[in-house]
């Protein structure tokens, strides 16, 4: 799912997201991938709007893999001067990425009225999803009722309104839960609740465990590289 609507996915597929998209990706029990994760402000310039490629072309899928796989080696070598060769390969990967582009040029499609609600739902909730707003305030941003939002939402996506941004602000939750070493106040704060005892509340109900559990258990997992294989 990428700004709201749902694709499919399937074997030599590449994802372009953008900073600050609103994304989620199940790629089942045996599906595997390579991330490459680009700093949104550093000297690469990657694209701007979500790109979903499907690559057919055997030299193609191997100039990719092989960009990709020069960027691990050179990660996981810690060589001298690392940080350039990575932005070297990384600008060498964008440069694949417009031409793939450009060979994929296609009628885009017409968003229904549905998508484009949703779309513009989506990008409200990546924006603001740490200031607690609620879903029926996002629905009266954009001038609809709770009930046609829902409705629609499930529609485009399979869930609804709310569970959009629940899920959202579970997974801003869980990042900084795992990730850094705030307090559990501290997180409640940075995540738009304005009671630690709610947070609390919020993460064992969907999670079924509990703040400090869910960091230990990150704690305690195996640390991988960033362009580690998934």
């Amino acid at each position: 799912m990428v700004e709201g609507i749902r694709r499919g996915v399937g074997v030599h597929n590449a994802l372009v997201i953008p900073a600050n998209t609103l994304f989620s990706l199940d790629l089942g029990k045996q599906g595997f991938g390579l991330v490459c994760l680009v700093p949104a402000y550093g000297p690469v310039l990657m694209p701007d709007t979500p790109q979903h490629l499907r690559i057919r072309d055997v030299q193609a899928q191997s100039e990719l893999t092989s960009i990709l796989d020069a960027m691990q080696r050179e990660q996981n070598s810690a060589r001298p001067f690392m940080d350039e060769a990575l932005n070297a390969e990384a600008t060498l990967l964008t440069v694949w990425l417009r031409r793939a582009m450009l060979a994929h040029i296609e009628e885009p499609e017409k968003m229904t009225a549905a998508q484009r609600l949703v779309t513009a739902y989506a990008a409200l909730i990546e924006r603001d999803h740490t200031t607690g707003r609620t879903m029926a305030d996002y629905a009266q941003s954009l001038g609809v009722t709770p009930t046609h939002l829902t409705r629609t939402c499930r529609e485009c996506t399979g869930m609804t309104a709310a569970e959009l941004l629940t899920q959202r602000s579970l997974h801003a939750v869980r990042d900084l839960l795992e990730s850094s070493d705030h307090p559990f106040n501290r997180v409640a704060a940075m995540t738009g609740f304005n009671s630690a005892a709610y947070f609390s509340r919020f993460v064992l109900h969907h999670t079924g465990k509990t703040p400090s559990e869910l960091r230990k258990a990150a704690t305690d997992r195996p640390k991988f590289p960033a362009l580690a294989k998934r």
